[in-house]
């Protein structure tokens, strides 16, 4: 068995065929956690999971891309985000439903500031704003905080302000992980002091810098959880095609072949951690 850790079967690009391929999943041994972004996909996020008695499991929170309007151009998808102020009673009411094992993804993400450079630090704090509220409402729910962490290109100013954001609210009794993280290794080794897990995707399959590599090897292999964060970053060898939770294969056994280690110890091990971190009910 395998956890999808992160996947977005919630959005548009699975608007005509989400439940199959959830089932695909499932049939192929693979656990699903979709993952909100706004209101609309967090509460998507939890109907879906109630199609299936098991398995398929829903985080809800808000992307800090959301917390201003902005073009988006992803893999697979390109759109203009609606700009969404965190309410944090509506969350929480959604946050209890039975099938949410965790509040986000949030966090911060410096990478596609505007070009007028007077905006930026106003956008800068509208995102730690909602990122504080979302620490908040998983500390109050004990739920899994997923945190979202993408800088600007050559400068690590994010993870620093991330950093003192997890300082400033404490961490102690926390779980939480740092979704598709590609910083430094010394961004990941302040992250890992403070006890985070770490989720690897298929960029560890693609990656030309060597980059991820070294982070693989340098995360301790009892806090590494997989995903795919679907459809984005399919891994090879599906390039070019929209990715799905069943694909986290692949990235296990890319994994595997980093760390040197058995494809089965690694499925086991990333899927312990996964059920430990998330609090899940599986055998």
């Amino acid at each position: 068995m395998l956890i999808d850790t992160h996947a977005h079967v919630n959005f548009k690009s699975f608007e005509n065929d989400a439940k199959e391929t959830l089932q695909r999943a499932l049939d192929a041994g693979v656990k699903v956690i979709n993952v909100g972004s706004q209101i609309d996909t967090s509460k998507q996020a939890v109907e879906l999971a109630k199609q299936f008695e098991s398995g398929v499991y829903a985080v809800v929170g808000l992307h800090p891309e959301h917390t201003h309007s902005q073009y988006v151009d992803e893999e697979e998808t390109s759109f203009r985000s609606r700009e969404e102020t965190f309410n944090y009673d509506e969350y929480k009411k959604l946050a209890q439903d039975e099938k949410v094992v965790g509040i986000g993804e949030c966090g911060l993400d410096y990478y596609r500031l505007p070009e007028d450079k007077s905006l930026h630090a106003r956008i800068k704090e509208k995102q730690k704003a909602a990122f504080t509220l979302q620490f908040k409402l998983a500390k109050e729910l004990n739920k899994t905080l997923v945190i979202h962490s993408r800088p600007e290109k050559g400068n690590e100013e994010l993870f620093t302000d991330l950093i003192n954001i997890l300082d400033t609210e404490g961490v102690q009794g926390l779980r939480f992980e740092v979704h598709s993280f590609t910083g430094s290794p010394e961004a990941l080794s302040q992250f890992l002091d403070r006890g985070a897990y770490v989720s690897f995707n298929g960029i560890i399959t693609f990656d030309k810098t060597g980059n991820m590599e070294k982070l693989v090897k340098m995360t301790p292999v009892d806090h590494i959880i997989l995903e795919t964060d679907c459809p984005y970053l399919t891994p090879v060898p599906h390039r070019g095609k929209k990715n799905e939770p069943s694909f986290v294969r692949h990235v296990a056994e890319y994994l595997a072949q980093v760390k040197g280690l058995p494809f089965e110890e690694v499925e086991r091990l990333t899927t312990e951690n996964a059920k430990r971190l998330f609090q899940l009910a599986l055998p």
